[in-house]
Protein backbone atom coordinates (compact mmCIF):
# COMPACT_ATOMS: atom_id res chain seq x y z
CA UNK A 1 0.00 0.00 0.00
CA UNK A 2 1.12 3.55 -0.77
CA UNK A 3 0.75 6.18 1.98
CA UNK A 4 -0.51 9.48 0.53
CA UNK A 5 1.35 12.29 2.30
CA UNK A 6 0.35 15.92 1.68
CA UNK A 7 2.75 18.81 2.21
CA UNK A 8 1.55 21.92 4.03
CA UNK A 9 3.16 24.34 1.56
CA UNK A 10 6.59 24.57 -0.04
CA UNK A 11 9.13 26.08 2.38
CA UNK A 12 12.85 25.65 2.98
CA UNK A 13 12.40 24.89 6.69
CA UNK A 14 10.49 21.79 5.60
CA UNK A 15 13.67 20.46 3.95
CA UNK A 16 13.78 17.24 6.03
CA UNK A 17 10.45 16.13 4.56
CA UNK A 18 11.81 16.33 1.02
CA UNK A 19 15.20 14.87 1.91
CA UNK A 20 13.71 11.85 3.69
CA UNK A 21 12.21 10.79 0.37
CA UNK A 22 15.09 11.61 -1.96
CA UNK A 23 17.61 9.95 0.37
CA UNK A 24 15.53 6.76 0.43
CA UNK A 25 14.79 6.52 4.14
CA UNK A 26 11.13 5.59 3.61
CA UNK A 27 12.18 2.89 1.18
CA UNK A 28 14.77 1.55 3.61
CA UNK A 29 11.98 1.01 6.13
CA UNK A 30 9.83 -0.80 3.58
CA UNK A 31 7.13 1.82 3.15
CA UNK A 32 6.00 3.53 -0.05
CA UNK A 33 5.13 7.21 0.37
CA UNK A 34 3.62 9.39 -2.37
CA UNK A 35 3.96 13.15 -1.87
CA UNK A 36 0.84 15.16 -2.69
CA UNK A 37 1.02 18.95 -3.12
CA UNK A 38 -1.34 21.29 -1.28
CA UNK A 39 -3.21 24.20 -2.81
CA UNK A 40 -3.11 26.37 0.32
CA UNK A 41 -1.67 26.12 3.86
CA UNK A 42 -3.99 24.09 6.07
CA UNK A 43 -5.74 22.54 3.08
CA UNK A 44 -4.61 19.08 4.17
CA UNK A 45 -6.90 18.91 7.21
CA UNK A 46 -10.07 18.58 5.14
CA UNK A 47 -8.39 15.91 2.99
CA UNK A 48 -7.37 13.93 6.08
CA UNK A 49 -10.91 13.97 7.38
CA UNK A 50 -12.51 12.93 4.09
CA UNK A 51 -9.87 10.24 3.54
CA UNK A 52 -8.42 11.47 0.24
CA UNK A 53 -4.98 11.47 1.92
CA UNK A 54 -3.55 9.39 4.76
CA UNK A 55 -1.04 11.74 6.31
CA UNK A 56 0.05 15.38 6.23
CA UNK A 57 2.66 17.59 7.77
CA UNK A 58 1.71 20.91 9.33
CA UNK A 59 1.81 22.82 12.57
CA UNK A 60 0.32 21.07 15.62
CA UNK A 61 -1.78 24.22 15.99
CA UNK A 62 -4.06 22.72 13.33
CA UNK A 63 -4.73 19.84 15.72
CA UNK A 64 -5.09 22.16 18.71
CA UNK A 65 -7.68 24.28 16.93
CA UNK A 66 -9.57 21.19 15.73
CA UNK A 67 -9.84 19.91 19.31
CA UNK A 68 -11.05 23.27 20.56
CA UNK A 69 -13.84 23.28 17.97
CA UNK A 70 -14.70 19.63 18.58
CA UNK A 71 -13.66 17.77 21.72
CA UNK A 72 -14.19 14.51 19.83
CA UNK A 73 -11.86 15.48 16.95
CA UNK A 74 -9.90 12.52 15.63
CA UNK A 75 -6.89 14.57 14.52
CA UNK A 76 -3.55 13.94 16.25
CA UNK A 77 0.10 14.84 15.70
CA UNK A 78 3.19 12.65 15.90
CA UNK A 79 6.78 12.74 14.71
CA UNK A 80 8.22 16.17 15.51
CA UNK A 81 10.42 17.66 12.75
CA UNK A 82 10.58 21.46 13.07
CA UNK A 83 11.16 21.98 16.79
CA UNK A 84 11.88 25.72 16.82
CA UNK A 85 10.31 28.76 15.20
CA UNK A 86 11.76 29.22 11.67
CA UNK A 87 10.81 32.90 11.29
CA UNK A 88 12.93 36.03 11.60
CA UNK A 89 12.72 39.79 11.71
CA UNK A 90 14.73 41.44 8.95
CA UNK A 91 15.40 45.13 8.60
CA UNK A 92 17.71 48.11 8.34
CA UNK A 93 17.95 49.26 11.94
CA UNK A 94 21.38 50.14 13.35
CA UNK A 95 20.34 48.67 16.69
CA UNK A 96 17.22 46.67 17.40
CA UNK A 97 15.18 45.43 20.34
CA UNK A 98 11.64 44.10 20.30
CA UNK A 99 10.60 47.12 22.36
CA UNK A 100 11.40 49.35 19.34
CA UNK A 101 8.96 47.58 17.03
CA UNK A 102 6.11 49.98 17.83
CA UNK A 103 8.22 52.88 16.50
CA UNK A 104 9.02 51.22 13.17
CA UNK A 105 7.22 50.49 9.91
CA UNK A 106 6.62 46.78 10.39
CA UNK A 107 5.00 43.99 8.35
CA UNK A 108 4.11 40.61 9.82
CA UNK A 109 3.50 37.34 7.99
CA UNK A 110 0.05 37.13 6.40
CA UNK A 111 0.18 33.67 4.81
CA UNK A 112 -0.21 31.65 8.04
CA UNK A 113 -1.16 32.66 11.61
CA UNK A 114 1.54 30.95 13.69
CA UNK A 115 4.47 33.37 13.11
CA UNK A 116 2.56 36.37 14.42
CA UNK A 117 0.97 34.37 17.26
CA UNK A 118 4.42 33.34 18.46
CA UNK A 119 5.92 36.81 18.03
CA UNK A 120 3.08 38.56 19.84
CA UNK A 121 3.66 36.20 22.77
CA UNK A 122 7.37 37.10 22.75
CA UNK A 123 6.33 40.75 22.86
CA UNK A 124 3.99 40.18 25.80
CA UNK A 125 6.79 38.47 27.71
CA UNK A 126 8.97 41.56 27.30
CA UNK A 127 6.18 43.80 28.60
CA UNK A 128 4.99 45.07 25.22
CA UNK A 129 1.31 45.15 24.28
CA UNK A 130 1.21 43.68 20.74
CA UNK A 131 -2.11 45.42 20.09
CA UNK A 132 -0.25 48.74 20.28
CA UNK A 133 1.97 47.82 17.34
CA UNK A 134 0.86 49.10 13.97
CA UNK A 135 1.69 46.50 11.37
CA UNK A 136 1.04 45.60 7.79
CA UNK A 137 -0.73 42.25 8.10
CA UNK A 138 -2.29 41.61 4.69
CA UNK A 139 0.64 41.32 2.26
CA UNK A 140 2.72 38.36 1.21
CA UNK A 141 6.33 37.99 2.31
CA UNK A 142 7.40 38.57 -1.29
CA UNK A 143 5.50 41.86 -1.40
CA UNK A 144 6.94 42.89 1.96
CA UNK A 145 10.45 42.09 0.76
CA UNK A 146 9.93 44.31 -2.27
CA UNK A 147 8.77 47.09 0.07
CA UNK A 148 11.81 46.57 2.32
CA UNK A 149 14.14 46.90 -0.66
CA UNK A 150 12.40 50.14 -1.67
CA UNK A 151 12.77 51.57 1.83
CA UNK A 152 9.03 51.51 2.46
CA UNK A 153 9.40 49.20 5.48
CA UNK A 154 11.84 49.19 8.38
CA UNK A 155 11.24 45.62 9.53
CA UNK A 156 9.54 42.56 8.08
CA UNK A 157 8.82 39.10 9.45
CA UNK A 158 9.76 36.21 7.15
CA UNK A 159 11.33 32.79 6.84
CA UNK A 160 14.27 31.73 4.73
CA UNK A 161 15.30 32.38 1.96
CA UNK A 162 14.38 36.02 2.66
CA UNK A 163 17.09 36.50 5.30
CA UNK A 164 19.82 35.17 3.03
CA UNK A 165 18.42 37.13 0.08
CA UNK A 166 18.41 40.34 2.13
CA UNK A 167 22.01 39.83 3.18
CA UNK A 168 23.11 39.14 -0.38
CA UNK A 169 21.08 42.04 -1.81
CA UNK A 170 22.16 44.34 1.05
CA UNK A 171 18.45 44.99 1.55
CA UNK A 172 18.51 44.31 5.28
CA UNK A 173 20.06 42.29 8.04
CA UNK A 174 18.92 39.74 10.58
CA UNK A 175 17.48 41.54 13.60
CA UNK A 176 15.76 38.76 15.53
CA UNK A 177 15.66 34.96 15.21
CA UNK A 178 12.54 33.46 16.76
CA UNK A 179 14.36 30.13 17.10
CA UNK A 180 16.39 31.70 19.91
CA UNK A 181 13.39 31.58 22.26
CA UNK A 182 13.84 27.81 22.55
CA UNK A 183 11.62 24.80 21.87
CA UNK A 184 8.41 25.63 20.03
CA UNK A 185 6.90 22.63 18.24
CA UNK A 186 6.30 23.99 14.75
CA UNK A 187 5.75 21.02 12.45
CA UNK A 188 4.90 17.34 12.74
CA UNK A 189 2.89 14.69 10.97
CA UNK A 190 -0.89 14.89 11.33
CA UNK A 191 -3.35 12.02 10.88
CA UNK A 192 -6.72 10.86 12.12
CA UNK A 193 -6.91 8.19 14.78
CA UNK A 194 -8.79 6.00 12.29
CA UNK A 195 -5.92 6.30 9.80
CA UNK A 196 -3.42 5.41 12.52
CA UNK A 197 -5.44 2.30 13.37
CA UNK A 198 -5.53 1.29 9.68
CA UNK A 199 -1.89 2.11 8.90
CA UNK A 200 -0.15 1.66 12.24
CA UNK A 201 2.64 -0.50 10.83
CA UNK A 202 3.27 1.89 7.93
CA UNK A 203 3.17 4.96 10.19
CA UNK A 204 5.61 3.29 12.60
CA UNK A 205 7.94 2.66 9.63
CA UNK A 206 7.59 6.33 8.62
CA UNK A 207 8.53 7.36 12.15
CA UNK A 208 11.62 5.13 12.04
CA UNK A 209 12.56 6.69 8.71
CA UNK A 210 12.13 10.11 10.27
CA UNK A 211 14.47 9.18 13.12
CA UNK A 212 17.12 8.21 10.56
CA UNK A 213 16.58 11.50 8.73
CA UNK A 214 16.95 13.56 11.89
CA UNK A 215 20.24 11.87 12.73
CA UNK A 216 21.44 12.41 9.15
CA UNK A 217 20.66 16.14 9.34
CA UNK A 218 23.23 16.73 12.07
CA UNK A 219 25.78 14.26 10.71
CA UNK A 220 25.95 16.01 7.33
CA UNK A 221 26.56 19.51 6.02
CA UNK A 222 24.15 22.10 4.71
CA UNK A 223 25.70 21.53 1.29
CA UNK A 224 24.76 17.85 1.38
CA UNK A 225 21.23 18.67 2.49
CA UNK A 226 20.95 21.24 -0.31
CA UNK A 227 21.90 18.57 -2.86
CA UNK A 228 19.16 16.31 -1.51
CA UNK A 229 16.39 18.94 -1.65
CA UNK A 230 17.44 21.09 -4.61
CA UNK A 231 14.86 19.49 -6.96
CA UNK A 232 12.10 20.77 -4.65
CA UNK A 233 13.48 24.33 -4.69
CA UNK A 234 14.41 24.93 -8.30
CA UNK A 235 13.53 28.62 -7.98
CA UNK A 236 16.10 29.20 -5.21
CA UNK A 237 19.73 29.84 -6.28
CA UNK A 238 22.16 27.23 -4.93
CA UNK A 239 24.13 29.66 -2.75
CA UNK A 240 20.94 31.04 -1.18
CA UNK A 241 19.60 27.54 -0.54
CA UNK A 242 22.83 26.46 1.18
CA UNK A 243 22.97 29.63 3.28
CA UNK A 244 19.33 29.19 4.31
CA UNK A 245 19.77 25.56 5.31
CA UNK A 246 23.00 26.31 7.19
CA UNK A 247 21.27 29.03 9.19
CA UNK A 248 18.49 26.65 10.16
CA UNK A 249 20.89 23.81 10.98
CA UNK A 250 23.08 26.08 13.11
CA UNK A 251 19.96 27.26 14.98
CA UNK A 252 19.15 23.63 15.89
CA UNK A 253 15.82 24.15 14.15
CA UNK A 254 15.11 20.50 13.47
CA UNK A 255 14.32 17.89 16.09
CA UNK A 256 16.94 15.29 16.92
CA UNK A 257 14.35 12.57 17.53
CA UNK A 258 10.67 12.16 16.58
CA UNK A 259 9.19 12.33 20.11
CA UNK A 260 7.20 15.55 20.45
CA UNK A 261 8.55 17.95 23.05
CA UNK A 262 6.06 18.71 25.82
CA UNK A 263 7.89 21.97 26.49
CA UNK A 264 7.66 22.95 22.82
CA UNK A 265 3.99 21.94 22.66
CA UNK A 266 3.21 24.05 25.73
CA UNK A 267 5.00 27.06 24.29
CA UNK A 268 3.06 26.87 21.04
CA UNK A 269 -0.31 26.48 22.75
CA UNK A 270 0.45 29.35 25.15
CA UNK A 271 1.13 31.61 22.17
CA UNK A 272 -2.24 30.83 20.64
CA UNK A 273 -4.05 31.33 23.93
CA UNK A 274 -2.43 34.70 24.59
CA UNK A 275 -3.12 35.70 20.97
CA UNK A 276 -6.81 34.83 21.30
CA UNK A 277 -7.03 32.05 18.71
CA UNK A 278 -7.43 29.43 21.43
CA UNK A 279 -9.54 29.84 24.55
CA UNK A 280 -7.58 27.31 26.57
CA UNK A 281 -4.42 25.23 26.27
CA UNK A 282 -5.23 21.76 24.94
CA UNK A 283 -3.98 18.61 26.64
CA UNK A 284 -0.80 17.16 25.16
CA UNK A 285 -2.17 13.63 25.53
CA UNK A 286 -5.30 14.56 23.54
CA UNK A 287 -3.43 16.06 20.61
CA UNK A 288 -0.34 13.83 20.37
CA UNK A 289 -0.15 10.13 19.46
CA UNK A 290 2.80 9.06 21.58
CA UNK A 291 2.67 5.35 20.77
CA UNK A 292 4.29 5.79 17.33
CA UNK A 293 7.49 7.22 18.84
Amino acid sequence: MTIRLMENFRAIFYAPYYAIQTLGFYKSEGVDVALVTSDTPGDAVAHLINGTIDLAWAGPMRVMMAHERDLASSLVSFGEVVSRDPFFLIGNCDSFELSKLAELRFASVAEVPTPWMCLQHDLRETGINPDAIKRVSDRTMADNYAALRKGELDVMQAFEPFVSMAEMDRAGKLLYAASARGPTVYTAFIATRDAIARHREAFAAITRALAKMEQWLYDNSAEELAKAVAPSFGHVPDDILVASLRRYRDADLWARNPAMSKQGFSRLSSSFVSGGLLKRSPAYETCVEESLC
